[in-house]
Parts: C-alpha cells; structure tokens; sequence
C-alpha cells in the first residue's frame, strides 16, 4: 500500500513545476492580450483618397507618425554585402569625433572581426565609440569581440538584457539596424553583422538585403533613433554638436521621413505607415518582405488594392528561409490576395532577409521592418519613407531583378496545394500574433 500512495505523489512532483510554467505562459499570454486587440476583426477605414504624390499625404504621414519629412536629405541604395559592408567600414573609418552603432545581429564570421576591428581602430585613434547590442540578437556573437572593442576604448553595452525579472518583455527587441558617423552620415536597412549577409546573393550561404545610406537633415532623425535606445541602456544623453551638428539640406536632396516605432499598446508607427501607404496606392505596389505574416486588416488592405486595379506584387522568401514555420503561416493568406488578383513571387536562391515597398513609382520605403506582427508591434524598429521618382525606379529596377530569380505562386497552382499544406497553414494561424 505505501508504494501504490508514494508512486502519485512522486508522479504529482515531478509535473507540478512544468504545469506551473505552462500555467505561467498562459497567463503571461492572456494578459498581454490588449496589444493585439487588432489580431481579431479590427481593421482600418482610411476614410477619404489619398495620393503618395500629394502634399495631403505628406501631412497624414507626418502628423499619424509623429515624424517630420525631412527636406534636401540624400539617400544610397545599397544591395547585398559586397555593397553594403564596404560602405559601412567607409562611414566607420570616415568618422573623426563620434561613431554610434546599434543593431541586432551580431554572430559570427570573418566579417564580424573585420568590422570590430575597424571599431577599434577608431576607437584607439580618440574616436568617441559608442556600441549598443540587442541582448538577444548578439547572443551568437563572440564575447572576446566586445572585450576588443572596450578596451580599445569603445563604450558597448546590451540593450535589453534578459533577466528573471525582464521575461515578460522578452520578445521586445530592438530590431533597429543604426550607424552614424560624426552626426553627418548614417545607415540603416536589414542587413546583420554575420557571414551570411557578405557576398552578392550568389548561393545559398549569401543572403539577399537591402540598405541605405543617408547625408543630410535625415541623419539626425537616425541619431535619435540611438539616442533614444542609448538613453534606455545607459542613461546617458548625448548630445551637443560631435553627435549633433547643424545639418544643411543637400543641393540635390529630397523629402524623406524617418519613421520610427516602440512596442506599445495601439498601432504603432510604422504599422500605420505602411497602411496609409497601402490605401493610397493608385497604380503599382511593390513589396518585399523577409517575413511575411501579414494579420487579417494588412491582407485586407492588400487584397482591396489589387481589386481597385493596383498592380500588386508581393516577394517573398521561397524554400532558402532561416524560419520555416513563418512561411507556413504567412502562406496562410495567399488564398485571399490571389483571389483578389494580387502576384505572389517565392525567391529561389538564397534568404530573401530585405525589406522594401515601392507605391506607384514615386514613394518608397526601406528599413527594418517585416511585413509581421513581430514587426509591427513587438519589436523596435525603423522605416524609412521616401518622396523620390529615381530612388522608386533603383527598387524597382532592383524588385525586378529578384522576380526573375524567383517562383510565381499562381492562382490555379496553389488551388491544387495538398491537404498537409493546408492544415499546416490552419494550424499555425494561432501563433500568427507572435510571429
């Protein structure tokens, strides 16, 4: 008798603490609910006709996202590695007073000693260095790299580090990729500081990206960007005219908006952004996301622009994706755009990891955000809006390059998908908010 009583009570233990986790998680979930309030039937009602090329665009813009247009700012597509760390290790060697840098991957590789090694010669040369690393997105990098930097006199430090008692914002992130020389130059866009992202898209080990660099008032949005993260980790302001300065509007510049958000309760910046950009779209709308879960009012938006005859063209990644279930369930609302009329374009060779839309040929934007709830309100992160015809035609022209590399998902072919596809995508619609 005492071993048929003692063997539940050691059954009882034994589950007791992971029934507690999970009732933990549960309630975590539920209490979280508030911020996701739009995962359900709330949509969005535009309300009146915009135009991308309109100054009452220009205006919605500035007053829903609380950020200015910047006007005579200068903006450089950059595309791929073989691009764009090139043009990084020039804005770092270039700095002579401040260098403010933040980003969230930090792995491994040779071009992740490369770029410290670059920090650390600024920094030994008096450079004023300051490194800020998502707690969670450098936890691959190698630890002996940040000891480099610090004592060659950088100032790093880890945004958002986890803690027992920071679990709750654990998948608030900063997502924001910064780079900011001497107040005057900056950088931003999708790319990760990781072997994957060198190179120009040629194999499988070579990721596709998009970033930018910018000259003129426009920096000084960017800074505050690291700024404002800086400020969260350190307590440190920085100001005054090395991280500052005075910036004039660049002869050939035009308006550009740097957008950016926080997690929060509510629509976040850029989430209402990208929708007034999408219900304004009158002729093409041209979308490249690394992660595409769109929620039910973002497919809707899409979905009701191809049906008022926007040419809607939405890429991507295909089988070469470092999240596979993200592509089952952002394939969950591909039924719904092709039925709209909307294209679906799967890239082939590689991670597609950019992030870019182009509407009607003239407003463009580019930055860190994915086209996903992660994206649009979990994470912290930047987008940058552009009023520029030859900047739109570069994306296109860039867009239009990926097509030819990629695999149109058609109407008829993904009628005939199987039963285990389709119960796939079912199954991971519940999971969607956190993706």
């Amino acid at each position: 008798m005492r071993l048929s009583f003692k063997e539940p009570q050691r059954s009882h233990g034994r589950w007791a603490w992971p029934a507690a986790l999970a009732s933990a998680g549960v309630g975590w979930y539920l209490s979280d609910s508030l911020r996701h309030r739009r995962e359900g039937a709330f949509g969005y009602d535009l309300g009146t006709t915009l135009d991308v090329q309109s100054p009452d665009f220009l205006r919605a813009a500035e007053a829903f996202c609380g950020a200015p247009i910047s006007e005579g700012s200068e903006v450089e597509l950059l595309v791929n590695g073989d691009q764009i760390f090139p043009a990084i290790m020039e804005t770092i060697r270039s700095a002579q007073k401040t260098i403010t840098f933040e980003t969230y991957v930090y792995w491994r590789g040779d071009i992740t000693e490369e770029l410290t090694d670059t920090i650390c010669e600024r920094a030994q040369a008096g450079v004023e260095v300051k490194v800020l690393l998502d707690a969670l997105g450098s936890v691959q990098m190698d630890t002996t790299q940040i000891d480099r930097m610090s004592d060659a006199g950088a100032t790093v430090r880890r945004f958002r580090p986890i803690r027992p008692y920071t679990m709750r914002r654990l998948a608030n992130r900063s997502h924001r990729r910064v780079l900011v020389a001497d107040g005057k130059v900056g950088m931003t866009g999708g790319v990760g500081i990781a072997e994957e992202w060198t190179g120009d898209a040629e194999d499988s080990d070579h990721w596709r990206d998009t970033h930018v660099r910018l000259e003129g008032p426009v920096v000084r949005h960017l800074q505050g960007c690291f700024t404002e993260h800086w400020l969260e980790a350190t307590g440190e302001v920085l100001s005054g005219e090395e991280y500052l300065p005075h910036l004039e509007p660049r002869e050939d510049g035009g308006k550009v908006q740097l957008v950016r958000s926080k997690s929060g309760v509510g629509d976040t910046n850029v989430e209402t952004l990208y929708y007034l950009a999408i219900a304004s779209a009158r002729k093409s709308l041209h979308l490249t996301s690394a992660y595409f879960v769109p929620r039910p009012a973002f497919t809707d938006a899409l979905a009701e622009a191809a049906e008022r005859g926007v040419d809607v063209r939405i890429l991507v990644p295909g089988p070469f994706i470092d999240k596979g279930f993200v592509r089952v369930a952002g394939r969950d609302s591909y039924a719904q755009l092709l039925d709209a009329g909307a294209r679906l374009f799967e890239y082939q060779p590689t991670m597609l990891h950019a992030k870019s839309l182009t509407i009607d040929g003239c407003w463009s934007s580019v930055g860190t955000v994915n086209f996903d709830n992660r994206s649009f309100q979990l994470h912290d992160e930047i987008i940058l809006g552009v009023w520029d015809d030859h900047f739109a035609s570069l994306l296109t022209e860039q867009f239009d390059k990926d097509i030819e590399r990629s695999d149109e998902i058609t109407k008829e072919r993904w009628a005939d998908r199987g039963i285990r596809s389709r119960a796939a995508e079912a199954s991971m619609r519940v999971f969607r908010r956190e993706l």
